[in-house]
């Protein structure tokens, strides 16, 4: 609870300055006014159009990120693992590339995500298929590498297959990630499925405290390996499948995010989860509230900063890791 009200206080500001951040140089007072007051002027649409769909969409996705990372870590009881692991990103990545490809994106305004989305189950469908009912984390984590490398070499085979550039050009953008140009209509066709996702990863907190001390201690304990798993798989498909539909490839933040956090809970992956959750809306917050502010005229992707800003900090946990061993 100590950490929890910080972290809330955090995302909540951050939500309010994502709010009040854009190319229109409106105060604060009169955007405020605009986003509750209602009314159909250049303001209001604005701020109920533009900006809070990205405010909403930001925490959404970071808090998906950040949860289903710290459960997959807790999981596989492996601090690199992270939510693409299973292949639901690869698999949604490709869905709507095959969208944006055939044209279905272009004729059809929610084709792209609902493509993603088909691309995501497909691929969890393929990696339980893939582990079986009785399988080891091993496997699971043998079948996602499995599925994301064939999802990602059927993308690579349609960029170099595309025979128009603007399809091939819009394909690269759209991996890099970004929250630019979404509508209240993708908040809407994300929210559902993340409902779903984060109530089962949200009950996974007994079992993966039981499992710090072994698999066998965990059964011992009374908890049910099989069913543990598959909550954990179905949870993060529709956490990440959602946000990866809705918002393209956003990278590190399942995987940065429960390291920073780790030390404050200490050795109790259940409590890793909703804190998680928190520093994962706070990191989504804060790179798109920076593409806007960096580069405004370039559009900076968000995926790309997260990459730029996880990456180096992921490095450094490392070598901290490796002086605290020496």
């Amino acid at each position: 609870m100590r950490l929890a009200l910080p972290l809330l206080v955090v995302v909540a500001g951050l939500f309010m300055v994502s709010l009040l951040t854009g190319p229109a140089e409106i105060g604060v007072g009169r955007s405020l006014a605009a986003l509750f007051a209602g009314g159909e002027d250049p303001v209001a649409l604005v701020m109920r159009e533009i900006r809070l769909p990205r405010a909403l969409l930001a925490v959404m996705i970071g808090a998906s990120l950040g949860l289903s990372g710290a459960a997959m870590q807790g999981y596989l009881r492996n601090p690199l693992a992270e939510p693409g692991l299973i292949g639901v990103s690869g698999s949604a990545a490709l869905g709507a590339v095959l969208a944006i490809q055939t044209g279905l994106a272009a004729t059809f305004a929610l084709g792209l995500p609902l493509a993603a989305l088909a691309g995501a189950l497909g691929g969890v469908l393929l990696v339980m298929a893939l582990a079986g009912p009785r399988g080891t984390s091993l496997t699971l984590i043998l079948g996602g590498i499995a599925v994301s490398s064939l999802a990602g070499a059927l993308t690579a085979l349609v960029l170099n297959l595309s025979p128009n550039p603007f399809a091939a050009s819009e394909i690269v953008f759209w991996m890099m990630g970004s929250l630019a140009d979404r509508s209240m209509t993708h908040v809407w066709l994300a929210l559902p499925l993340m409902v779903v996702g984060f109530g089962l990863l949200a009950g996974l907190g007994r079992g993966l405290d039981a499992l710090t001390l072994g698999e066998d201690a965990a059964q011992a304990m009374g908890i049910d390996m099989g069913r543990l798993r598959l909550m954990l798989v179905i949870g993060t498909a529709c956490v990440v499948g959602a946000g990866t539909a809705v918002a393209g490839a956003i990278g590190f933040v399942g995987l940065v995010v429960p390291h920073l956090l780790r030390p404050l809970v200490g050795a109790h992956p259940g409590r890793l989860l909703w804190a998680s959750a928190l520093g994962g809306a706070a990191m989504v917050l804060l790179a798109d509230i920076a593409v806007r502010v960096i580069l405004p005229e370039r559009d900076l992707k968000l995926g790309v900063l997260t990459a730029l800003v996880g990456a180096p900090l992921f490095l450094h946990l490392i070598l901290r890791l490796r002086r605290e061993r020496i």
